[in-house]
């Protein structure tokens, strides 16, 4: 069974940092690019972030530029965002995805999805 378990959500005031993770399992993980999308009510899931396989290059939406990082750890089948200055506007369900080969920016072409976890920032 294929598994992708996001932790690291909270509620915290504009200007804090949280560091989301993503567990996954049942699949090649190196095999596979990861990303992490976020979804607010009423707003289309969007790509935030996503990483090759191996880790070596990575893409930020610009809104995310400087303030977000990600980072994976093929031996231990994690990934991880970290958040930074975090603003209102970052607030969404994150949601960690896994896409064989390369990475991509539309939703509908990844393959496997996590279950999400909230990240709620207060201005």
């Amino acid at each position: 069974q294929v598994h992708l378990v996001e932790s690291g959500g909270g509620l915290v005031p504009a200007g804090a940092s949280l560091r989301l993770s993503c567990q996954a399992s049942g699949f090649i993980f190196n095999k596979y690019a990861m990303a992490w999308f976020r979804q607010a009510p009423g707003k289309e899931r969007e790509l935030v972030t996503a990483i090759a396989w191996s880790g070596t290059n990575t893409y930020y939406i610009d809104s995310v530029k400087g303030r977000f990082t990600v980072s994976r750890d093929n031996a231990m089948n994690m990934v991880y965002l970290q958040m930074n200055s975090l603003k209102p506007e970052d607030a969404a369900v994150y949601y960690c995805a896994a896409r064989e080969f390369a990475p991509s920016a539309h939703a509908y072409e990844y393959d496997y999805w996590g279950q999400g976890t909230q990240v709620t920032v207060s201005s």
